[in-house]
């Protein structure tokens, strides 16, 4: 800490951060200041290790693909790939053993002609393999067609293994060869993914002709689920090319198919909701290679085949139908996430310390954010970061949600930025605004149950931006500034409206939950006379915001109270002090009778050195000031005020209360907004 301090007054830190420091308050209380700025420097470390380290690195390139087939068949053994103890009993029972080594094509043929004469799983899966293994050896020669042939064949035949109905009764899911087939399935079909991309392309609507042991296969690229648009297909990656470097858990689920990563471009004719899409994105999908029965084709050619090329989306699709059967998908949301973070407009939503400091900075990108096409049927769950942080700042538990079947069956997930720098009404208030807007964009005539089911998390000071969506101002929040009626205002027209936005509004009906995660209800003494000095040397608020509050206070004498000092609170670390007018009225405010209310509370372990500063609570927020009781629910967590929002038992009852949400929608499907919470249960 104090090597820290000596390194910012040696000129490290950014200029306004040494001028406060050069000039620090006069003050008694220096156990308050050594304290407030041992935090600071704890909080900001935890800061930039959790998020700002982890966003400049998401995912780093494997120095070889991940492939469940490397241990079987020794993929990169010194001797190079061999066959399975089962394949190479098949090839003894044929007598073909001694030709294992022999030119790939020669060796297949024969062992085509033993499946003509005896059909069975055992000599598809052995040709699948064996075709497989050839393939591996040939893909860096120059004939890249030649491996191509190969890894089709594969395909073609751990196809006909796991579908073909003449070895239904001998297929036996519970034999580890099953599994091996569904693995060079999706090895060879990757293999040939790889050789078509590097020769030709994989957009969606496009048909390419592919020569497979002597056979024509004409194969369409088809995207079979999900919004994304085909226009919207930039270039595709492949998962298995890379590895998660900032997110705890993968959520990767076992079938058939290829992860693929798409690289998203925006089409040239874009829906209304897709300007809360970033400009430019990756998204996962499953590719599936369906072979077609054959149908007369054009010549009467009995050696011309159809296949397709079937895209689908993860998180609408998690199985699909083949052959009479449901057969999961081979799918990765967590890669696909992480190398979406890496995308510099993603990059670009980390406004955590510009949003701070310089909130003017940050006003461009304020507003709401998606990562997948609006959906109308799911219900949205709106995160909200708190100070000194942004969207971000959600990842962890945004991929643990997302890894659930059910609720990303039945929820999308988005993003609000805001500036973290000025009082927290003013973002609740620029927030109410960009709601209300997105409902008109998205929803213009009301026809989408779902959006009136809404959830909002909010971490922090985004507890209380979020607060601020559901109360009922009345007179409350205006007589806590000033005895006289608002009428009596002297302001021009359109400062004035900004006033009456502040201080007047009403609770958002389409919200019906809010999670609150270690929220100051109360104020927080970490905004103490120390941070607040060093909070108003080191944010610059927009010169004009500043004249129009000096002006209203020269134009109004007398009309405020001297207690309540709402217009000479300049920062966010200002609104957040226990002395705040606004957080005795919000915690009083009427509320409306749709919406629940959940609390989480951190609370750090004495243990330790931050156990020992950081008092009762979360190091940030004591837990006098985190704790509610008129409440659905409240649970405290062991983390501290940075982690208590990633930590796993916020995120499950995060969970829970999603879950819970469901629930109580379907045993009342069409639940009226008038009706108490006590009778809507």
């Amino acid at each position: 800490m104090d090597s820290l301090l000596a390194r910012f007054r040696r000129g490290s830190a950014p200029q306004p951060v040494r001028r406060a420091l050069r000039h620090p308050p006069s003050t008694r209380r220096t156990a308050e200041a050594a304290r407030a700025l041992r935090l600071c420097a704890l909080v900001g470390l935890a800061c930039f290790g959790a998020i700002g380290c982890t966003a400049t690195n998401w995912v780093k390139l494997r120095e070889a693909p991940r492939n469940p087939l490397a241990q079987q068949l020794n993929l990169f053994a010194r001797g190079g790939p061999k066959p399975t103890e089962r394949t190479m009993q098949y090839l003894r029972r044929y007598d073909l053993a001694g030709a294992v080594d022999d030119d790939p094509k020669e060796l297949l043929a024969k062992v085509q002609e033993t499946l003509s004469r005896e059909p069975s799983p055992e000599g598809c899966q052995a040709f699948a393999e064996l075709a497989y293994i050839g393939g591996i050896k040939s893909q860096n020669g120059p004939r890249p067609q030649r491996a191509l042939d190969l890894f089709g064949a594969s395909v073609a035949h751990a196809y006909l293994y796991l579908f073909d109905d003449k070895f239904g009764q001998y297929r036996n899911p519970y034999d580890p060869q099953f599994r091996h087939a569904c693995d060079l399935y999706n090895g060879a079909l990757e293999s040939s993914l790889r050789i078509v991309k590097k020769h030709g392309s994989l957009r969606p609507g496009s048909t390419q002709s592919v020569e497979l042991a002597g056979q024509t296969w004409d194969i369409t690229v088809a995207v079979r689920s999900g919004s994304w648009k085909e226009e919207e297909f930039d270039r595709c990656e492949f998962v298995s090319d890379y590895e998660i470097n900032g997110l705890q858990n993968r959520y990767h689920t076992y079938g058939l198919g290829v992860p693929l990563i798409v690289v998203r471009k925006a089409g040239p004719a874009p829906a209304p909701a897709d300007r809360y899409l970033p400009p430019s994105t990756s998204f996962p999908m499953t590719a599936f290679l369906r072979l077609l029965p054959d149908a007369p084709a054009a010549g009467g050619s009995p050696n011309r085949h159809r296949a397709v090329l079937e895209l689908y989306d993860p998180l609408t699709s998690s199985d699909i139908q083949v052959a009479g059967r449901r057969i999961p998908l081979e799918t990765d949301l967590s890669t696909a996430l992480a190398f979406a973070l890496n995308d510099p407009a993603l990059a670009k939503l980390d406004q955590s310390t510009s949003g701070l400091l310089r909130p003017e900075t940050a006003k461009e990108l304020t507003g709401l954010y998606m990562l997948e096409p609006y959906q109308p049927q799911k219900i949205p769950v709106l995160f909200v970061h708190g100070l000194w942080s942004s969207p971000i700042t959600w990842m962890e538990m945004f991929n643990d949600l997302q890894g659930s079947p059910e609720l990303r069956a039945h929820y999308q997930f988005w993003f609000y930025l805001y500036p973290t720098g000025q009082p927290f009404w003013t973002s609740a208030t620029r927030m109410r605004e960009d709601l209300a807007e997105m409902r008109n964009v998205v929803d213009p005539h009301r026809l989408h149950p779902a959006q009136d089911q809404m959830v909002l998390v909010g971490h922090s000071m985004g507890g209380l931006v979020s607060r601020l969506q559901t109360l009922d101002s009345g007179e409350d929040f205006w007589k806590v500034v000033s005895e006289r009626p608002f009428g009596d205002l002297k302001a021009e027209p359109d400062v004035r409206a900004k006033v009456e936005r502040l201080f007047f509004f009403q609770p958002n009906p389409s919200v019906r939950r809010v999670v609150t995660i270690g929220t100051p209800h109360r104020g927080s003494s970490f905004a103490n006379d120390t941070t607040r000095y060093f909070g108003n040397k080191l944010i610059s608020l927009p010169a004009m915001l500043v004249m129009q509050k000096q002006q209203i206070r020269q134009d109004n004498p007398g009309l405020f109270r001297d207690e309540a000092k709402v217009f000479e609170v300049s920062t966010s670390i200002d609104s957040l002090s226990p002395k705040s007018p606004f957080l005795p009225a919000m915690l009083s405010a009427r509320r409306p009778p749709w919406t629940r209310y959940h609390n989480i509370v951190g609370r750090v372990p004495a243990q330790g050195v931050f156990g020992r500063v950081a008092g009762d609570g979360d190091g940030i927020v004591e837990f006098t000031s985190a704790h509610l009781d008129d409440v659905e629910s409240e649970i405290v967590v062991p983390a501290d005020h940075v982690n208590v929002h990633r930590h796993p038992l916020a995120v499950l009852e995060v969970r829970r209360i999603l879950l819970e949400h469901l629930n109580q929608l379907r045993a009342n499907p069409n639940p009226d907004p008038s009706v108490p919470r006590t009778a809507a249960r």
